[in-house]
């Protein structure tokens, strides 16, 4: 089969939060630099193009999360309908740990873990016509696992891809700046229970060479970037790699800001570089904090306390860091006064302003393989596995945070669209689980108050 004439080989993106996809972007570095000319397509911000899947004869769907994966699959039926014999390749973390399912739905193979090199591999198996096992690609009865191996890093190629300012902004005090993304490491150290990154990568981290990921932001800048966001799932994973990158980067690019992600575990015992990356350009910081309740912690494996997240508050103020906290508001262990607990923090604390409304309506997902899939604490909870939601379902012993989900979920829904005042829904979500009807109230911060700065995408999984 030929695979070599410019589009006989697209790769899709359904949704990366908002930025341009490095899930489309890193495999096509890889392929070009074997030698093919694969397009790409974002459906996230452009159609879909039915003339491009007719065109192609092996389309690879990239599913590093679970938004991504739920619209993967109908873009495959899609597919499918447009031109039934090409070859459909799932990539990504969603990818192993839904891959019995994609194979019975249309997908020839799934790739996971550090896929790119299997990707390759495979093109190149499909290309040739062989059918022999491709080591870390899973087809049905061959299922080598998550691909887990280091891999020679290509440099991205966005160039296929729709431009930067298609994407998220940075929002600095209602003053957008076009953002670029980039990640320094791939996988993570630890094994938080609920996430779907430690049953593919199993405590394990790669870190991307310093010269590709510095290259990368360059070509960023020169395409309008001045904000850049790094993604990697836990950027102090690597805490001397991260800081050397951050120090070439604002060395080379002074007026540059970024962002990054970390676990409140790590800003506590690396909080003498935060000044640092504070004096470097860093705008905010993201932390996965999830519950103020010790209890959800514990089950979740955070590896901190309540007491962890008030000293990192302080760390981060006292470098100059917004800290933009996330939650996991509803899990069958939240109680209601948990989460009133949880709202009345957010507002002792001043964080009103550094959380989206969307994080006060994020409901816990159950991914298959799990670590929470089969632990203790779960099972008196979990429901049957929904295939096609790609999660297991729970149900609240208290019905009351059933509702109190749906309800404040249909408020932000409402408010987001709106483009209602952050802290006016604050407070009405506040009304909401106190049992009372959320008013229009008189918001008690100031509309003209300076604003933490943030992505204009809300963070959500």
């Amino acid at each position: 089969m030929e695979l070599r004439t410019s589009g006989s080989i697209l790769l899709i993106s359904c949704y990366e939060l908002g930025h341009q996809p490095l899930g489309v972007a890193m495999p096509i570095g890889f392929l070009e630099r074997a030698g093919y000319s694969p397009l790409a397509m974002d459906i996230a911000v452009e159609d879909f193009d039915a003339a491009k899947v007719a065109a192609a004869r092996f389309v690879g769907i990239s599913v590093p999360m679970h938004t991504a994966m739920r619209l993967g699959v109908r873009v495959a039926e899609r597919i499918r309908e447009t031109d039934p014999d090409c070859h459909i390749c799932f990539y990504g973390l969603y990818a192993a740990l839904n891959s019995d399912y994609l194979l019975d739905h249309g997908a020839n193979s799934c790739i996971g873990g550090e896929f790119e090199g299997p990707l390759v591999a495979l093109v190149q198996a499909v290309e040739s016509g062989s059918t022999e096992a491709v080591p870390g690609v899973i087809q049905r009865d061959r299922n080598p696992g998550p691909h887990l191996y280091h891999l020679e890093f290509a440099l991205p190629s966005r160039t296929a891809l729709p431009g930067l300012d298609q994407y998220a902004h940075l929002d600095e005090n209602g003053e957008c700046r076009v953002a670029g993304y980039v990640e320094a490491t791939r996988g993570c150290l630890h094994l938080c229970t609920h996430c779907p990154i430690p049953p593919v990568y199993e405590g394990r981290f790669f870190a991307v060479p310093e010269e590709v990921v510095l290259e990368d932001i360059r070509r960023q800048v020169e395409a309008g970037a001045t904000h850049i966001t790094f993604g990697d799932p836990d950027f102090l994973n690597g805490p001397k790699h991260s800081l050397r990158i951050v120090r070439a980067m604002h060395k080379e690019f002074p007026s540059l800001t970024f962002d990054f992600t970390s676990k409140i575990e790590h800003l506590l015992t690396r909080g003498e570089d935060l000044p640092e990356y504070g004096a470097s350009g860093c705008m905010f910081i993201i932390s996965a904090v999830e519950s103020v309740s010790e209890t959800v912690l514990k089950i979740l494996a955070k590896e901190h306390t309540h007491d962890d997240f008030v000293q990192v508050l302080g760390i981060c103020r006292d470098a100059g860091i917004p800290l933009r906290p996330t939650w996991v508001a509803f899990t069958p262990w939240t109680t209601l006064d948990d989460y009133l607990d949880m709202l009345s923090f957010v507002e002792a604390n001043g964080l009103i302003d550094q959380i989206d409304p969307v994080q006060f309506c994020i409901r816990l997902l159950i991914p298959p393989g799990s670590l929470l899939a089969e632990h203790p604490a779960a099972l008196p909870h979990r429901g049957e596995l929904d295939e096609a939601a790609f999660t297991y379902r729970w149900t609240h012993p208290d019905p009351r945070m059933d509702e109190l989900h749906k309800e404040v979920s249909k408020l932000v829904a409402i408010d987001t669209e709106s483009e209602a005042d952050t802290a006016e829904t604050f407070y009405r979500i506040r009304e909401l689980a106190q049992g009372l009807e959320p008013a229009s109230l008189v918001c008690s911060l100031p509309p003209d108050r300076k604003r933490t700065p943030r992505l204009t995408e809300s963070w959500f999984c």
